[in-house]
């Protein structure tokens, strides 16, 4: 996987903050413990949306610690949570916390038994929309025709419910063609959730990583095969983390209030500052609860909040190490902006890095 940067200024943020995350373990910043220095493997399982993230934070928290090797492999959400469960990965990451029943039901066999597990909200990103219409390069959709066209029920680019939100656009009369996730995806969970709330009732299923059985639309395999499928078919539209969007795509904006909002890090940051806590959770199981129908400016209601996942008590003291060290970078100010830089990602704000932070501190064996 190569690491997704948007142009040269990218490039050159990303280079910076990877001297910064450097620099800060060479003067005993949070990436490596007092009194020696980190050594060992970690391996992660989950998100794809995470995969250019992840690598760039691979890199810099291995330049600032070469006794480290960490493989994330970015197989999907859900085989994340399933390697978690049977011990497969010592983190996961998810495009969505574990449901209460999931953590009451599981024996997560990396943990120490008894212990609880941490749910870290450490990369929010949009979702974008994404098209290929030869000749348009942004459309203004609401919830409710985004439903009709991933359901089926509106068919071409030419019906007249797209045309009356983008007056003065020529749209052709070429067969929509909507690409969905294949596996069972953390992206395509929040997608839905995102239709469900927002679409009035227009969307008649619940929110899900796995796609409706009974609609139709192509099926692909991870963040890659939906970038693929959608660059190669005209008329294609899907849904993919920003940080994926390429110069053939087109992209949507959405109906925020009373006017549309187009993806971006800014936006999904506003839209979980404007989002509580899920009720019933654990001290240190900090799940967000995305309001998908907000109003506030500039907030874009179509984003993810991924998180890492790990166990507050490790059977392995060298894995509760390295994962407290890891995640410890991730959350500070040197983490998140090399995720911005490889990815496109919005830094969490510092009330919630406090929260985070404080998480990250029962991590133990």
């Amino acid at each position: 996987m190569n690491i997704t940067r948007r142009g040269g200024l990218a490039v050159i943020a990303f280079a910076g903050a990877l001297a910064l995350a450097s620099c800060a373990a060479n003067e005993g910043g949070g990436t490596r413990p007092a009194g020696g220095e980190l050594e060992g493997t970690l391996s992660g399982v989950g998100a794809s949306a995470q995969g250019a993230a992840q690598e760039g934070l691979i890199a810099a928290f291995q330049t600032a610690n070469p006794g480290v090797d960490i493989n994330y492999s970015p197989d999907g959400s859900g085989a994340g949570r399933e390697a978690f469960i049977g011990g497969g990965a010592a983190f996961a990451g998810s495009d969505r916390a574990f449901t209460l029943d999931e953590i009451a039901s599981s024996d997560f066999a990396v943990c120490a038994p008894g212990s609880g597990i941490v749910e870290l909200p450490l990369y929010i990103s949009p979702i974008a929309i994404v098209f290929n219409l030869d000749g348009v390069d942004g459309l203004d959709l609401d919830a409710a025709t985004l439903a009709g066209i991933f359901d089926g029920s509106i068919a071409t680019w030419a019906d007249p419910a797209i045309a009356a939100l983008n007056p003065g656009v020529t749209l052709p009369a070429t067969a929509i063609n909507p690409v969905h996730r294949a596996d069972d995806s953390g992206t395509q969970e929040n997608f839905t959730a995102y239709l469900e709330q927002a679409s009035a009732g227009a969307w008649t299923f619940e929110a899900d990583g796995e796609w409706p059985a009974e609609l139709g639309g192509e099926g692909a395999t991870g963040t890659s095969g939906v970038v693929s499928a959608i660059e190669a078919g005209a008329g294609s539209v899907g849904f993919i983390d920003a940080s994926r969007v390429t110069a053939n795509m087109g992209v949507v904006s959405v109906a925020v209030g009373e006017g549309f909002v187009a993806p971006s890090a800014e936006g999904a940051a506003a839209a979980v500052d404007a989002s509580p806590r899920e009720e019933g959770r654990a001290a240190f199981d900090l799940a967000i609860a995305l309001d998908r129908t907000t109003e506030a400016p500039g907030a874009y209601p179509v984003s993810l909040v991924s998180y890492l996942i790990g166990c507050e008590i490790y059977a392995d003291a060298a894995k509760a190490e390295l994962v407290k060290a890891y995640f410890s970078f991730i959350a500070s100010e040197d983490g998140q902006a090399v995720s911005a830089a490889a990815a496109g990602s919005a830094p969490i704000s510092s009330t919630l890095r406090e929260q985070v932070e404080a998480a990250i501190a029962t991590i133990s064996s």
